[in-house]
Order: C-alpha cells, then structure tokens, then sequence
C-alpha cells in the first residue's frame, strides 16, 4: 500500500525525486558455512529502483531505508529434510488486478475480452510428524517456497440486460383517471462489475372520459390470507400464537415488501459414473424418511383501498382454513468436492485459448417439502492459460504408402478388355497408393529415411487436403525405332583393315536411325549387312583425268595424257599412299590425237544400270557403255574401229545373292558378376546405389531368309556386344507402420447379459518388399475382447409401508380457527432404502444412479369426517373380451346419509364406474417414409482394407438392397419398438441398379490411299458411334461433325515409279548420191520404252500409257559426222548452274577440240555456249516441304501415354515438281524441320473413390427423422474418356423407427387461494410421460406410462423438479410484483466468441406493479435471480436500424439471436445525442461501438 502511495505522488510531484526510488531486494540466496547447524550466512541482491522500472546507482534511494542484505542463518544437515515439507491449500478463486504499476484508471474501462487476474493460495511449512507449522524459513533451507500467486483472467464487466418493454397494459380504471403500465424482464444479471439493471417497469396515468356514477367511492372487502409459515413439529409450543389467530390491522405491513436478490443453483443430473467412483468409498445414509409436521397462515381482510378492515366484514359465517399438515423441508445435501480433473490443456496450441479443469460432487440427500436446492455439482475453471512451460500441440500430417504396380487394365473399356491381350499391354496406366494421418514427430527427433509413423483416426488430418492417391505411370513397351533406306552395298573389305589378313572379305550395306522411343524394352534391328566376297582391299589407288592428250611428235598422233594417282580408303577419302598394297597405276597414259584424216570417236558413256542386284546361278548382273563415230576418216587416214568395238560389256554385282546380318536377343535380367570385385552398396556422388551386375544377351549370324549359320559368315567387327554392366535391383524390406492404437473400449459398464465389447487396432503396409527382401507380416488387423468390464451393478428401491394418515395435532387445531372435529385432509409417508442385487443395504446414491426414478415417499390422506361421502372399495376389473376391448370396475355409496347428500350423488366428484382399454399384445407394422437409395453390398472384407491397396475397380452396378422404415403401431395408436414387428426394423427390397453402357465405336476402316499422288502425304484410317454411353458409362473420344475419329500416317508416293528409259543413239546415217563421201548432216535414232523402277535395277517395261508423254525422249535426232579434214568437236559437257533465277544472269556449257581442221579456212564452232538463267525454264530453284503431322503413334499394345509422331520431307523444284531429297542437299540447302516429336496421348483415367467409410450413428436416436449416413470421397476425377464419378458420394438409410418417450410438464393452472378472494396460494403443474414420433411440434403427444420414460435423462427431473409454487393473487388496488418472467436463454461467459465453461447461467425477474399511486410508497422491489444451466451459448449485440424518414430513423440494439433488448445506459446515450430516442446520422458507429463493450 505504501509503495502505492509513493508511485502516485512521484507521479503527480516530478519535483518529489526521491519518491520515485526504492530499494528492491533479491531472493534469499543459500544458507552456507563451513558445519550444518547455527552460524551460517545467507546473503541477498538489493537493488534501487526507479518507479518505471529501471534501475540506477544507490545515492538516488533512501539510505534508511535500504533493506538488510545479509543475515544469520541456520544451515541444514541432509537429514534434516526429512522432517519438515510444504504443505499448499487450493487455489483461492480469481480477482481482478485493478491498476497497472503507474496507471491510475481501471483496466475495465478499456476491457475488449478479459482482464488480468490473480489467484493466491496459502503455503505453509509443517512438520511431516505432526503437520504442525514452523516458519517457512525452514522449508526453504530445502527447496523454493511453492508460488503463492499465479495469473488468471477475469472477464470483462457484463451489465445487465434487459429485454424490450412490453405494449401498455389498459387502464386500471374504466371510468376517471387510472394508472396503466408496461414491463420488461431480466436476460442476463450484471456480472464483475457491471452496470445495474433499470427499472422494469414503466407506470404512466390514464383517463376516461366516462365520470364514474355515485356510489363508486364506496369501498369492497376481500379475505386476504398469508403465506404458509414454515413447516414445523407438533412439540414447538412456542409457535402458537396465545390460542388464537391476531389480525394486523396497521397500515404500514412489511408483509411481502421486500425482496432479496439471490441465486438458485439448478437441478443438476447426479448419476454421472465419475460422481460414482469418485465417492465410492464415503458412507451415505441407508435410507430416506420423511417427517410429518404442520403449517398456518395469517388471515386479513383487505379494503379496497389497500387498507385492512375488521375480519368479520370478510368471513361472514364461514371461517377461512388457518393449518394444514405438510413435510418437514429437507435441504439438499452434497458430498464433498472431488479431485480437479486434470487440464484439458496439455499443450501449447497457437490460438493461445485456455484450458479448463472440472471437480463435482454428488447428491446425498434430495431436497423435500420446500427445502434449499442443490448447489452446482460440477465446476469448471480456466487451467494453463499462457501455457508457456507446455509442450507444442502435437501436429498431425497425411503420409503414403509406396506406389502400388502400374497398371493398364482399369483404363479399358469393357469392349476393349474382350479384345485386348492382356499380358501384352505397355504404354500408359495408373497406380494407386494408401494415404493415412500420422502425428507429426518431435523436429529434434532424427530424421530416418523413411518415417515409419503409428496410424490416427483420420479425422485428426481433416485441415489438410489429401495427398493424391492416383498418378500417371507407364509400362515399358517394345523398341520402335525408324530407319533409313539401305546404303548401296560398299566395296569388298577385309574384316578389320587394321589387321587384313587372308583372301576372305566383306562387302556391307548400312542404314541408319532416324528415331527411336525411349524408355521402351529392345533394341532397333540390325543396321548392318553383309556380303562375303574375295580379294578385298580396304585401300585402293583412284586415277582421275589430269589433262588433254599432248602428242609426243607432231601435232597429231600417239602422245601421253597425265592422270592423277591417289590412295583412297572405301569411303574415298585420300590416305597416305603406303597404305594402297599394290603398286600405283602409271601417272602418264597412252593416248593419240587423231590427224585430220583420221577416224573420231567420242568419249565412253556412262555404265547402264546393272541388270541383276546379285548374281545367282543361273543369273548374273551385266552392264555396258558405248561410245560414237564423230567423224569418218579420209583418204590414207586411220579407219574407224569396228562396231564391237564401240559397245563395252562388263559383269556387275557379281557376288551371291546371299546377304548375312547379325541378330541380337533381348537383354537378359541383371545378374551378379562374380569377377567384378564391387559388391554391395556404394556412394555415388552422394546417392546409395546397389551391387552392380551385368547383362548378358545371345548374338547369332543370321542368313537372310534361312537362319542361323556359323558366326565367320558376319562380320566380327561388327558384331553387338553380348555384355554390358548393370545396376542389381535393390533388396527391399517390407515396411509396415506400427500398430495404430487400440480403438477404446466402453467407458461404462455393460450391462447383465450383455455381449462381450472388442477393440482392434490395423497396420498399414508403405512399402512391399522386394528381390528378395524381408517379407511382410500376415497379421494386418488384430481384434481382442476389452478388458474385463464391470458389469453394472443392479439396485433398486425398496419402499417401506405407508404411516398412517397424519393430521394436524388437537392442540394446534383448538389454538387456531378452524373446523374442530379431528378429521380431514392429512398426509401419509413411507420411508425408501436402496438395496443392492441379493437385498443387501446400500448407499441410496447407489440407486439414485442406477435404480431410477425415486417411488413417491408421500400422498395424501383423508380421515372421514362426520358428514362426509361414503363408498365402497372399487370392484375387480371385468375380464377382457379382446384387443381393441375396455374394462370396468364400480363401487357404490355406502350408508344412509351418503345416498341422500346431493353432494354425493354428483358423479363427476365422486364416480361410481371406472372405464380403461384392456392390454393388447397385438400391433400393426405399416411403412414408413420413403425409400432409401439402392444400396450395393460391400465387398471389402473386414481388415483388408488396412493392407495394401486393393485394385479393383468398384463396381456402381447391379443387384443391391433398399430399406424402408417399418412403425410398429400398437392398439392405441401409439409408436412402440419396432422389435415387437420386425427384427430389422426395416422393410427390405432387392433393387437393381442398371450399369452402366460405355460409348462403343466400329473397328478402324482401311486405310485410305496416300493423299499424294506424289510425293508425301497422309493416309488415313476411322472409327464411327455406334453407340453412346448411357447411366455414367465411359464417354466418346472427341469425335468430329460425321461422329468418327480418325488416325494419320504419313505415307509416300514414289514419284518416277515409271519412267521413259532411252537406248543409245544409232550410228549416224547419211543420205550419200553417188560415191560422195558419207559425212555431213545425218539422222540417227534410239528405241524408248517405259518401264518401272524397281530400286534394285531389275526394271520391268511396262506400257507406254503409264509414264508422262510430255517428258518422253525423243526417238530420233538429226546427227552430224564430221567430213575428213573437217573440224571435230567433242559433245558439250553440262551446263553450269545459274547463280540465280534471273534474266541477267545466264549459264554456260564447254565442249573442246578432238580433232582440228586441216585448213585454217574451216574454223571449229564455238566451244562454249550460254543462255539467260529463266525461271522453271532454264533455272530452277529448290526448297524442301514437310507433311502434315501424323497423329500421336503409340506402341502395337499401349492404349496411352507416351508416344511420337512423325512427318516426311520433300524437296520441292520451283515448277512443283517433286525431286529426290538428294538434289536439295547437292545445292546446299539445311533442313531444318523437325521430322519426328514426342508427344502424349492422355489415358482415359476413370473416377477413383475411396471406401465408403462405415454408417455413421443414426442422427436421431428416436423418432422419424434419423438417419444413418455413410460418405466416400473422390480420390482421382475422371480424365479423357475415362469413366466419370457418380453423383453419388453421399448416402442415407432410415433409421429403426423407435418411440420417443418424454417427460412432459402441464401449464401451469391459475392460481388459486384455498378459502380466500385474495392472498399467497398455489399454481400446480401435472409431469406426465408421452410418446412422440419425434418431431416434437407436428406430432401428436400421447400419454404413456410413466415406466417408459424412466431411462431418459429427465426422469432425475421428476425428483427435484417443483410441480407447485405459491403465488399471489392480489385484491384490486394493491401493489405487488409480477408472476416470475420465464427463465432467459442460456448464457456463456465468453471470450471473443468463445467460452471455456460448461454451465452457463439463465435469468428471471419480477416487476414492480403500482395499481394506485396511494400505495406506492408500500411498494416492494422489483426482485430477479439467476441459476446454473446447461448448454448456453456466446451472445453478440448489434444495433439495428429502420429507413429514414424525416431525417430520422428508429435505432435499437438486437441480441444475435435475434431478441431486441433495451438498457438504461442505451437510452442515456442516446438522448446525448440529439436528445430524441433517434439517432442521427453519421453517430451508428459510435454507439454501436459503446454497445459492443458494453454487453
């Protein structure tokens, strides 16, 4: 306190400085010294301490004031600890801290959801021998002293809150002036500080314009009569009043004035098992009695002016009942509090909420006649509300199994399935995997390289999405590669022209890869052929031309041509020339000039095609050359040569028509080798691979056609590898979770008879083993019995006999006035014990857990009077005649006086015959709602769906059950259990559900001829609808407008398929007259035919109506033969190529001299030529082409994924003339088109579900309206053409249509004064039990018996409930309270919405009622009280607000539950605002804002 008052003066005196120091001092620090025992010393930290916090050097502190920091101590011995210990109390409740350390304003003012609060407790040091208390200086030689102080929350202040008012009541008088009124009630009592609640009642006056008549200002007398005293003894003599009743006759009467605000705890439920346990072992009384007493009241009589008045003015001759008999009260009693539950919060979680702990008790003894209710029998209260010292909250994660096996099958339709060969397929597929939610494990904990996690309930991952559990793969398929054209076959060579040896060769032909699919099994076909032949030569000498004939005498003649000599490898590349084995050809070669009188003739042709591709037996290939006479000889000059001798012959492609290759088998699997000294696992670049093996394959030479033959045949230098090395599969160990926990077993006990519980518990297998690995464990799920539970112990109640009837005592009846003959209404009790299963005692919370409703304890009792009724007993009840019959009983009136009595004739009072429906044992079943959907049998079998993902396609389809509720109605109309009708409690009915049609296309047509006639182009081939999918079948590819799909492949078309071949020309023939010499102008010709290219030079004449007649070659051409003595030239060589495409560019062609003119006056011609370079003329340009795209080629069995596609190239002349892709190369020209693609064709994945989970508990446990449900989800949408999910993720089954049984409470009846006009009396209510259908509002209620309803939870009502409460009715004129509003809606402490207890607390309130303004002064208090409930709820306010008008608009605050409520302070603010019950604009967010923190 006095720290206190220095930080406000240091903060309101800046000049005070040495206020704003103190000295703080540390903790006790160790007692040391040298011995155990007195003289040791323990020291302590002083600091000086400015008031904000910071600390500074000692001068700025008091010096007087500074604290000790050293004393004397006693130093303990070890074994000293053992006598003394810390003893604790309980946590005292939370109070809230008022001031921060330099703020002068309640933290309330500025509270948004809680304050901060303090809890203390008491710590004492005691001895362990006696638990006597020393000074805790003792204690702390030991250890710490135990904190006395922890934080806590408080919440923030709640006023009070009030509903809306009512309308205006009418005038209380219907002539001259009167009072009129309206009310409002209490909804939630001012918690922590809170404002008050206003005034309940709004009174205003009223008037008629009617006088009242003379005579109204006499006044009217009403008996009023007291409330009941309390219920007492006949032996307190005290409570008689001097023998006679007095009358009050003062004005001033406190009776009824005054009012005291309380709260009433709630009937609680007392057979919770915990409450059971808990106080097992505390002895309870062994039974209830109850005692018998008496109670009186006060009688007046009231003016109607409020005033009292003579008694005699109101009884007259009657006297008004002034005793009863009633029960001595017994309050409720309560065991003791038992232990605090542990906290709920156990961890730190990041919305930082508190947690909550529970402690209850029990009830020993039930309230009786009016005695105190029972307190709360549970608490709760806020635990580890920072939790800073907790551990983090577990986080739970999804996690997966290994990928399952790829697999193609689920992508087929049902037609392809029937015509696809299953074991063949490859391509695209899919693969599943198993997902379950495991905790996340400690960060610190090691990593492993694979976490092997237990499994959780599912739900606990509900917050993250899934892991996918579907995923594309692919199966290898079978190699594809594309090739090129075989090279022409290659010279004869040796084997290995490093090493030549023998007379033995090879000539080959190659072809090359154009592409080839990757990541497929096999390998291209060979790529090499062979040829055997003789006399190879891997080196051989080229002789070019060098030079003209130069003659070594004269001008013509013999003479010598150079040539040039090189050494040329087989692919004409120069090497050096010690390479070339035999000796090089002459560098100089015989030739002759002819003289001008000599015979010319011109150079050799080229050779012709061979006629035959190999030679045979009775075949061999040939080809020829030819050469011309260009000039016939003169007079003594050389002659021309024979015709032989201008034709040469020579044989080609001379070896057999027997080609070899070699064939290589598929790799082998990976095996170990044993030479290799690596073996096991190895680090690579940081990654763990395994033993390293080697593969091996069979390499065979192959004769073409014929088969295997000796391996000498191919060549051995080309031979494939038969060995390569290989990774060894990995060895893989089955990987299996640890068990999940076990599911729990019941928490209550079981009852007689009842079938033994089982938990289980299921491991998940992550990952299969493998070549050769541990395998897995069989035992997947495991199943036992739950521990032995206790069976529930069987009590009931045992009722004693019946006292008999009490009355009110003789001496209390003369004392008071009132009828004097002893007999009348009394009371009659019984006592009730609880005993157990063989009739043993036992506790009587025994049974008020388990034995049900309590047996009444007390009825009423008549003793006959003189002038009363008579009757006889009642009669048996008649027999029966059958169900649907009644049954009566009679009795009849007995003595003289009672058969006379008009009072006793009067059936209704006292009926002689008694009428009820007899028992019937029959009961009709009828349907009930509607049906369920179809429902499929499950065909998981129990555990196996905790092991490796089963993959089977779930079929949607078939013969399945339907159910439909079934009521079983007994005779009167009323729902029992459907057990007494069916079994099942359901209507079962064999349904179908059609399957569903996938789309259905024809098979693939032919393929269309090529769409170029020349060149490339497309074929083409489709498939048509034959039949569309129906009831969620797969659906139809993309199908174009003439409903088909189609399939491209690029195709070529040979372009000089035919073609014109020409024979050499004829000898020049010259029309000679005379003997003129044959030479000059002539004609000479050739045979044409057209024949058809083979690509092997085996051509065939075909007609000539198949090749181009524009392009055929002449047959005939005029010729020219060269007189003697004339000038010979040889034929023109070929034209040079156009630089470009253009008129001003020309090309050239050369032709030399053979033989010069004798005569200088006979030039030669010209030698070279030239011509303009014309487009598509004389000049041509070159470009290459690609064809369309084929469509996406997969493999002969893959129905998927990846593929390739491909186009082909041409090389397009400018005229549009297609030409060999050879001459776009000869001028250069770069492809640079991509000829071949990979690409995908996507798998037709069909919807993948999930298990449906198991049906969930019925949503109702009675009536029409459950259902159970059961759920799947979609683990994987449908893809392409893929069969599409069905709609139906989601189903329901009706529930057995069972009773429901409810306890049921009247309205309350008027009330009603026994013997008075006015004055305390009594409104009573009847609990009835009903059956119902379970909606509780549409449904008729009938009644049942009372057994029915004893296992519901609010047969316990019965027991505390109050079926009676006085009440007052009040003669006119008199002030007085309201009957009690209804109880409020439950209602939560809550902190941002959200609230950490279990009981909340409901309101109810009297308004004060002023009838005349005379009597107001007399007035009591208006009066409300709250009580415990359950199931309460978080309320938010807002401000509502109605359209504008005027510039107005109505404002009021709404409750969320839509309830409008008012408040004394809401009505403040708002009149300072505009002084109006309006607000103005521009002033919502303001109140709305004061609203919010005020309720």
């Amino acid at each position: 306190m006095l720290l206190l008052l220095k930080e406000r003066l240091c903060f309101f005196n800046e000049n005070a400085l040495s206020m704003c120091f103190f000295f703080a001092a540390g903790q006790w620090g160790q007692c040391t010294g040298e011995e155990c025992g007195s003289g040791g010393v323990q020291t302590r930290t002083i600091w000086c301490i400015h008031m904000e916090g910071w600390t500074t050097h000692h001068s700025h502190c008091q010096h007087m004031e500074k604290p000790e920091s050293q004393r004397q101590c006693f130093k303990v011995c070890d074994w000293h600890q053992d006598l003394f210990e810390w003893e604790v109390s309980e946590w005292e409740s939370c109070v809230l801290v008022p001031f921060f350390s330099n703020e002068l304003k309640l933290r309330a003012t500025e509270c948004i959801t809680a304050q901060h609060g303090i809890q203390r407790r008491k710590v004492y040091c005691v001895r362990t021998s006696n638990r006597t208390t020393v000074s805790s200086r003792i204690c702390e030689f030991f250890s710490q002293k135990p904190p006395v102080e922890q934080a806590c929350l408080v919440p923030c202040p709640q006023d009070c809150v009030v509903s809306d008012f009512t309308s205006w009541s009418g005038c209380s008088k219907t002539c001259g002036a009167g009072l009129q009124h309206r009310t409002r009630h209490v909804l939630a009592t001012p918690m922590y500080g809170g404002a008050i609640c206003p005034n309940l009642t709004e009174t205003r006056t009223c008037s008629s314009h009617v006088d009242c008549p003379a005579g109204e200002d006499e006044y009217q007398y009403s008996l009023k009569v007291g409330a009941w005293s309390e219920c007492r003894m006949p032996h307190h003599k005290d409570a008689l009043l001097s023998g006679r009743t007095t009358v009050d006759f003062s004005t001033m009467s406190n009776e009824n004035n005054t009012a005291m605000l309380h709260t009433l705890a709630s009937h609680q439920h007392f057979h919770h098992n915990h409450h059971h346990l808990a106080h097992a072992h505390i002895k309870y009384p062994a039974s209830w009695e109850l005692e018998v007493g008496y109670q009186t009241r006060h009688v007046r009589c009231t003016r109607s002016d409020g005033k009292n008045a003579m008694l005699s003015l109101c009884t007259k001759d009657k006297s008004p009942l002034t005793f009863q008999t009633c029960v001595i009260p017994k309050d409720c009693q309560t065991s003791d509090w038992s232990s605090w539950s542990p906290c709920s919060k156990t961890c730190r979680s990041t919305d930082l909420s508190p947690g909550y702990r529970l402690r209850s008790r029990i009830m020993t003894q039930i309230p009786v006649g009016g005695g105190k209710r029972c307190p709360a029998l549970e608490e709760k209260e806020a635990c580890n509300i920072i939790g800073d010292l907790l551990p983090n909250c577990p986080r739970y994660v999804w996690r997966t199994t290994d990928w399952g096996e790829c697999r193609i099958l689920p992508l087929l339709s049902q037609q392809n399935r029937r015509l696809a060969n299953i074991s063949l397929l490859c391509g695209g597929g899919i693969q599943t995997r198993k997902t379950y939610c495991v905790q996340v494990p400690d960060v610190s904990a090691p990593h492993h390289r694979k976490e092997v996690s237990r499994p959780v309930n599912a739900g606990l991952c509900d917050g993250e999405e899934p892991p996918l559990a579907v995923q594309h793969c692919s199966i290898p398929c079978q190699h594809y590669c594309l090739l090129t054209e075989w090279s022409p076959w290659g010279a004869c060579l040796y084997d290995s022209c490093e090493e030549p040896h023998g007379k033995k060769g090879f000539r080959q032909r190659r072809r090359e890869v154009l592409w080839e699919s990757s990541g497929t099994l096999g390998t291209c076909p060979h790529l090499t052929e062979f040829i055997p032949c003789d006399d190879p030569a891997c080196y051989l000498w080229q002789v070019q031309q060098g030079g003209r004939c130069i003659p070594t005498k004269n001008s013509c003649g013999p003479g010598t041509a150079i040539q040039n000599v090189t050494c040329v490898n087989a692919k004409g590349e120069d090497v050096p020339d010690a390479y070339c084995v035999e000796g090089p050809p002459l560098a100089e070669e015989a030739c002759e000039v002819p003289c001008s009188a000599d015979c010319v003739v011109g150079p050799w042709s080229s050779w012709s095609t061979c006629s035959h591709s190999c030679a045979s037996k009775t075949a061999e290939g040939r080809q020829s050359r030819t050469r011309t006479v260009l000039a016939i000889p003169g007079k003594d000059g050389k002659a021309c040569p024979a015709g032989p001798a201008l034709e040469q012959w020579r044989v080609c492609n001379d070896h057999p028509c027997v080609v070899f290759h070699w064939e290589a088998s598929a790799w082998g699997p990976c095996i170990e080798d044993t030479s290799m000294a690596l073996n096991g696992t190895s680090l690579q670049n940081g990654t763990v691979t395994c033993a390293v093996g080697v593969q091996i394959r069979k390499v065979i030479c192959v004769k073409m056609n014929a088969g295997p033959v000796v391996n000498k045949r191919c060549s051995d230098s080309s031979r494939p590898e038969t060995v390569r090395p290989c990774l060894l599969p990995c060895k893989r160990d089955c990987i299996v979770t640890p068990f999940s926990e076990w599911t729990s077993c019941p928490s209550t006990c079981l009852p007689e008879n009842a079938t033994a519980a089982t938990q289980s518990r299921y491991r998940t297998i992550i990952q299969r083993a493998a070549n050769g690995g541990q395998e897995c464990p069989d035992t997947l799920y495991e199943e036992r019995e739950c521990e032995s539970l206790r069976v529930c112990p069987v009590y009931r109640w045992r009722t004693h006999k019946w006292s008999s009837c009490s009355l009110v005592p003789e001496s209390v009846r003369r004392g008071l006035s009132g009828p004097g003959e002893t007999c009348g209404k009394g009371l009659e009790t019984r006592g009730v014990s609880c005993v157990g299963q063989s009739g043993e005692s036992a506790n009587m919370t025994e049974c008020l857990q388990w034995a049900g409703p309590l047996p009444p304890q007390i009825r009423e009792c008549r003793v006959a009077c003189k002038d009363d009724c008579t009757l006889t007993a009642w009669s048996k009840f008649s027999e029966c005649a059958g169900c649907g019959s009644s049954r009566i009983r009679k009795r009849s009136l007995a003595g003289k006086n009672s058969k006379k009595k008009e009072t006793c004739l009067n059936k209704e009072l006292y009926p002689l015959e008694e009428t009820e429906t007899c028992p019937c044992d029959e009961f009709l079943s009828q349907p009930y709602g509607n049906w369920s959907a179809c429902i499929l049998p499950d065909p998981s079998v129990l555990g196996s769906s905790q092991g490796w993902m089963s993959h089977r396609e779930v079929k949607e389809c078939g013969q399945g059950l339907r159910y439909r509720a079934v009521a079983c109605i007994n005779q009167q109309e009323n729902l029992v259990s459907p057990a007494l009708c069916t079994e099942s409690g359901y209507i079962v009915e064999v349904c179908h559900i059609p399957c569903p049609i996938d789309c259905k296309l024809s098979d693939w047509s032919a393929w269309s001829p090529c769409s170029a006639s020349c060149g490339s182009g497309l074929k083409i081939r489709s498939k048509w609808l034959r039949e569309k999918a129906f009831n969620g079948g797969r659906p139809c590819p993309k199908l174009d407008l003439k409903n088909q799909v189609y399939e491209a492949l690029p195709c070529y078309s040979e372009c000089s398929q035919y073609e014109w071949r020409a024979e050499p020309w004829s000898i020049c023939t010259i029309n000679t007259v005379d003997d003129l010499p044959a030479c000059g102008e002539g004609v000479q010709s050739r045979k044409i035919r057209s024949v058809r290219t083979t690509g092997n030079g085996e051509d065939s004449t075909v007609e000539d109506s198949l090749c181009d007649q524009e392009e055929m070659p002449p047959r005939a051409q005029v010729c020219y033969l060269a007189c003697p003595n004339d000038c010979v030239m040889a034929p023109w060589g070929p034209w040079s190529n156009c630089p470009q495409c253009d008129q001003d560019t020309s090309r050239n062609r050369s032709r030399h001299i053979l033989r010069p003119a004798a005569s200088d006056n006979s030039p030669c011609p010209e030698m070279v030529q030239s011509e303009s370079c014309v487009l598509n003329s004389t000049c041509f340009t070159y470009q290459y082409r690609v064809s369309d795209w084929s469509t996406c080629q997969l493999s002969e069995n893959a129905i998927c994924g990846q593929g390739s596609r491909f186009r082909l190239l041409d090389c397009i002349r400018s005229d549009g003339k297609v030409m060999e892709v050879q001459k776009c190369e000869q001028f250069g020209l770069i492809n640079k088109w991509i000829l071949s693609e990979s690409c995908v064709v996507n798998c037709p994945v069909s919807c993948v579900l999930s298990e449906w989970s198991p049906w969930a508990e019925c949503t109702h446990s009675c009536g029409s309206r459950g259902q159970s449900v059961r759920s799947r989800r979609i683990l994987q949408d449908a893809q392409e053409e893929g069969r599409p999910c069905p709609n139906q993720l989601i189903q329901t089954k009706p529930c057995p249509l069972r009773p429901c049984y409810l306890w049921v409470l009247s309205d309350w009846s008027p009330c009603t004064v026994a013997g008075a006009a006015c004055g305390e009396g009594l409104r009573r209510r009847n609990l009835s039990c009903v059956v119902h259908w379970g909606n509780w509002h549409e449904s008729p209620r009938q009644p049942v018996k009372e057994e029915l309803c004893g296992d519901s939870d609010s047969v316990i009502d019965q027991v505390v409930l109050s079926l009676m409460f006085y009440c007052l009715s009040f003669p006119s004129g008199d002030c007085h309270l309201t009957e009690w509003s209804s109880w409020s809606s439950c209602q939560l402490t809550c902190l941002e919405g959200r609230s950490f207890e279990t009981t909340g607390r409901q309101a109810r309130s009297r308004a004060v009622i002023i009838q005349d303004m005379e009597n107001q002064d007399s007035c009591p208090h208006q009066v409300f009280e709250t009580q415990p409930c359950k199931g309460g709820k978080c309320h938010s306010y807002q401000w509502r607000t109605g359209g504008w008008s005027n510039n107005e608009r109505t404002v009021w605050c709404q409750r969320s539950d839509g309830v409008n409520v008012t408040g004394e302070q809401s009505l403040r603010l708002l009149a300072t605002l505009d002084g109006s019950n309006r607000i103005a604009p521009g002033k919502i967010a303001d109140i709305f804002l004061y609203k919010y923190k005020s309720y």
